[in-house]
């Protein structure tokens, strides 16, 4: 890489070390988290209460000097909670747009399946498109926006499961999981040491990066194999539901993000495997066959990669 492209590189690497004091032995899922930022992605954070996820997110947002709204998803979380509301004024006889929490650069979202289903729509618009629409008129949501939503797998009583169509517009999906003996002590002697979480990078300067990061070089094999790979999905024997299209875009921006992390200027098949997983697994739904063989997508996601041979000449 040139030295104007490591330049742009060193606050990247910056953000991840300083989440690292808060969220202590998970790098992967913090390169992962940071990648999608890069590639201007939400993130769905599915996993077990009491093991870091909202911790992660606000690490995140701490470290890129990001403005944060928090809403604890509850079934008596309105829809208007979120996106705003028109309040009229009698002062200057009109109605005034009351903004709501999406109003700030990043949302989250924690216990998302824990609000009902009208909720959770709210966010579908703002998601895709940056903006919501109240009472017909649009308010833009600032820039960068992005949505970190937490999740428990476990304890469906009261919950309802996140529509496909909303599940497609996070970018990656990530599970922490449990630390090991070494990282729980290590837990705690420091016991998270949220506090010591300092911003590193600038607004501008992350939609500087993120803009630098979508301008990774893409060779023509690359863009066969990431097509081949997602019409496996739509194939499979195991698959009712294989990517979309959007998924599709999503694979190629965190292949990018994933490359411009690792000092390239040019994306290489490892890149596109790293990240297949996380963009790809909450995207696909199974059959009856794969749930009667008690197979899941990650499985099936791994034979893919391995029957979709990865280009050579690249």
């Amino acid at each position: 890489m040139g030295t104007g492209t490591y330049k742009q590189q060193i606050p990247a690497f910056e953000v991840i070390n300083e989440v690292k004091k808060a969220v202590i032995g998970k790098d992967d899922c913090i390169v992962m988290a940071v990648a999608a930022i890069l590639a201007g992605g939400h993130i769905l954070l599915n996993d077990i209460p009491g093991v870091g996820k909202t911790t992660l997110a606000m690490a995140l947002s701490k470290s890129m000097s990001l403005k944060q709204n928090r809403v604890q998803f509850t079934p008596d979380v309105m829809p208007s909670d979120l996106t705003g509301f028109s309040m009229y004024q009698k002062d200057i006889g009109s109605f005034v747009y009351q903004p709501g929490s999406v109003m700030c650069n990043l949302l989250l979202a924690d216990e998302i399946n824990r609000t009902s289903p009208k909720t959770q729509s709210a966010l579908l618009e703002v998601m895709e498109e940056q903006k919501v629409t109240v009472d017909g008129v649009s308010h833009e949501v600032p820039s960068p926006f992005i949505v970190i939503a937490t999740q428990n797998p476990f304890g469906s009583a009261g919950t309802w499961m996140l529509p496909e169509a909303q599940l497609d517009r996070f970018m990656v999906c990530l599970k922490l999981g449990y630390p090991d003996m070494e990282d729980e002590i290590q837990i705690l002697k420091g016991m998270q040491r949220q506090e010591e979480v300092q911003a590193v990078i600038s607004q501008k300067e992350l939609l500087s990066i993120q803009k630098f990061a979508d301008k990774i070089y893409v060779q023509e094999e690359l863009y066969q194999y990431v097509g081949n790979l997602v019409n496996h999905t739509r194939n499979h024997r195991m698959i009712d539901l294989g990517i979309s299209p959007r998924g599709t875009i999503n694979i190629l921006q965190m292949a990018k993000a994933m490359a411009f992390l690792r000092q390239r200027d040019y994306v290489l098949p490892e890149d596109v495997e790293d990240i297949f997983l996380a963009v790809c697994g909450h995207r696909i739904m199974l059959n009856s066959k794969a749930r009667a063989a008690h197979i899941d997508a990650e499985q099936i996601l791994t034979e893919i990669l391995k029957s979709a041979p990865a280009p050579k000449s690249v």
